[in-house]
């Protein structure tokens, strides 16, 4: 926030963001509603997507763990009772999307269907019984769909995408926005149960595998970003372990140290003792100690700087490739939040009048904190239907909470505390506190200011603030000037005038305000 008075803004170049909402868009009607079926080695699912095309929301997402890859090492062969299962779920996937509208789905089967040798069968089955097509895709074009998901959720993600499923584990390069090169192994957990040897022929294996990979793609890499349901069980067990505060499992991060305790921490506990404190299922569990003896593997050969843990794979991937260009290019932070304006605020687009109302304060704000004041603003009024007394809590979780995209976990929680004091001045004993902790002391006075300043914008004005006046922030100074019109006089009320004292406060700075003579709203 601080900064010469003069000084260029990159906050300014949050102008930019006010592009028209591609929502109503022909190319992302298209995108309104799709259904992809995913049928894995280990699990099926459907997912629906809704909402914002460049960051849309699960309108419905269902998974059966089937095991269709259990014992395919040692038969050749889809697992007969996984087999059976995956096909009444995909009976049901289809009712579903018939009752929906949605169909034909976008279905693609991986490593055991393309693997086994009763797969073609198997598609020929479910094209009969259903009439859905089921894509089996190879393990490149697995590993680019896996990839285009992460970019879906991190369009400037870099570094490796590492999908693990039931039967294998793909490896892919992103940067720049785009996948490099790609490669699929037999690293699976489904796979690499069923190696004879036990866990030494299981770590001569996954040891060998990984160094084969460094060699062709290189090791310390900025940031590999895990994907499938193994892995995300790994990351809920390290939340644990650490006690940390924020149950989000998109985005999470994990040092190699980190890592590294997770790891010996599920060497030393039992499935059941795990599943109890996790809640995860049994099947997904069953397979959590060797997925752990992969990430030792990657952890100790590949050494990557930082993990991050996507809840966006191969599924999220499949819409991707639907989208056009021009879309894939848009933050999908800010539409989410354009199209949650749209969808709950009382009045639609009173966020851009509120940004421009108050982005004097924040004329010195980074890039990455401009767009967090931009989507702050979209934002500050979608839980209004909540009752005035937890309005601020539910700002608060509805951020901390939502499936919001290209936001790590200390932007949620900033974002977060911002619309918590959209609603109310103290945070004080608040349930919330323990996820401040994810903050540090700037961070936690930013997000306080931000929350003020919007909590005076939306009080001077219930059409349009910068209409009654504006808003003239002066750091060396430690000046907030208000400058109102005439007719806004009278809207400068008791209230208004406490949140102005207020936001004053939090930016320790004194004030002045002005009545602008001869203008009139």
């Amino acid at each position: 926030m601080d900064g010469s008075d003069s000084s260029p803004s990159a906050a300014q170049s949050a102008q930019g963001f006010f592009e028209r909402p591609i929502f109503a868009d022909p190319e992302a009607r298209k995108l309104r509603r799709v259904g992809v079926v995913d049928v894995g080695s280990n699990s099926v699912r459907l997912v629906v997507f809704d909402g914002a095309a460049r960051s849309p929301a699960y309108f419905f997402n269902e998974k059966v763990m089937a095991g269709l890859g259990a014992g395919l090492k040692e038969t050749g062969r889809l697992n007969p009772d996984g087999r059976r299962r995956a096909l009444s779920a995909l009976l049901r996937f289809q009712r579903i999307g018939e009752g929906l509208g949605i169909t034909p789905l976008t279905a693609v089967a991986t490593a055991a269907v393309r693997e086994a040798a009763d797969g073609p069968e198997f598609v020929e089955e479910v094209r009969a019984r259903t009439g859905m097509e089921v894509h089996v895709i190879d393990g490149q074009e697995e590993a680019r769909f896996s990839a285009q998901g992460v970019l879906l959720g991190w369009p400037d993600a870099e570094g490796l995408v590492c999908d693990l499923g039931g039967s294998s584990m793909e490896l892919a390069e992103v940067g720049a926005g785009r996948v490099g090169r790609r490669v699929s192994t037999d690293l699976g957990p489904l796979t690499l149960k069923g190696l004879k040897g036990g866990r030494k022929a299981r770590r001569q294996m996954i040891r060998g595998t990984l160094k084969e990979l460094a060699a062709a793609f290189g090791t310390g890499h900025k940031r590999i970003f895990l994907v499938g349901g193994s892995w995300r069980a790994i990351a809920r067990i390290d939340m644990e372990r650490r006690g940390y505060p924020l149950k989000v499992l998109h985005e999470y991060r994990m040092k190699r140290k980190s890592a590294r305790a997770t790891i010996h921490f599920i060497a030393d506990h039992s499935v059941d003792e795990l599943r109890a404190m996790t809640g995860i299922g049994e099947a997904r569990m069953s397979l959590v100690p060797i997925a752990a003896e992969v990430l030792s593997g990657i952890v100790e050969v590949l050494g990557p700087k930082d993990i991050a843990i996507s809840s966006y794979g191969i599924r999220e991937g499949l819409l991707y490739e639907q989208m056009p260009e021009r879309i894939r290019r848009r933050d999908p932070l800010i539409e989410a939040a354009r199209f949650a304006e749209y969808k709950d605020a009382r009045q639609p687009g009173f966020g851009r009048a509120l940004h421009r109302f108050i982005l004097p304060i924040f004329r010195a704000a980074r890039p990455e904190r401009a767009r967090l004041i931009r989507a702050a603003c979209h934002l500050h009024d979608v839980t209004w239907r909540a009752h005035p007394d937890y309005r601020h809590e539910a700002c608060f979780d509805y951020v901390t909470r939502a499936n919001l995209a290209a936001l790590d976990h200390r932007e949620r929680v900033f974002l977060g505390l911002a619309l918590l004091h959209r609603y109310k001045n103290s945070r004080a004993e608040s349930r919330l506190t323990p996820l401040l902790k994810l903050l540090d002391e700037d961070e936690i006075r930013e997000a306080e200011v931000l929350g003020k300043a919007m909590r005076f914008g939306a009080m001077l004005a219930v059409d349009n603030p910068d209409k009654m006046g504006s808003l003239a922030w002066y750091p060396k100074k430690r000046l907030l000037e208000l400058r109102l019109t005439p007719h806004a006089t009278d809207l400068f009320g008791e209230v208004a005038q406490a949140r102005f004292a207020s936001l004053a406060a939090s930016l320790k700075a004194r004030t002045e305000v002005r009545v602008q003579a001869g203008k009139s709203a």
